[in-house]
């Protein structure tokens, strides 16, 4: 069985314009996420300075907040934990 990439791709000229439009229109997103992660990453390293935080917790309590998984967060933070505790390695 031949892969559908040893042959070679023709595009109409619909197509193209298609691939041209989504390519462009893909780039311009991912540059404005990059600027809006850097404004955002500015922002964080600003706050936890001021409130004397680690910067990746208050990234990590973005990131959980975001995805709305603090009760799984948690969870497992309880489960490592009950393991740390139960090979004598508490902090």
């Amino acid at each position: 069985m031949s892969d559908d990439f040893d042959q070679p791709v023709t595009f109409s000229g619909d197509q193209k314009l298609k691939l041209t439009q989504v390519i462009n229109e893909g780039m311009q997103v991912l540059h404005e996420i990059d600027t809006l992660q850097g404004g955002l990453n500015d922002t964080i390293k600003a706050i936890a300075e001021e409130l004397n935080i680690k910067t990746n917790v208050l990234k990590k309590a973005i990131k959980v907040a975001h995805k709305a998984e603090f009760g799984k967060t948690q969870k497992e933070q309880e489960l490592l934990e009950t393991i740390l505790q139960t090979v004598g390695k508490t902090l």
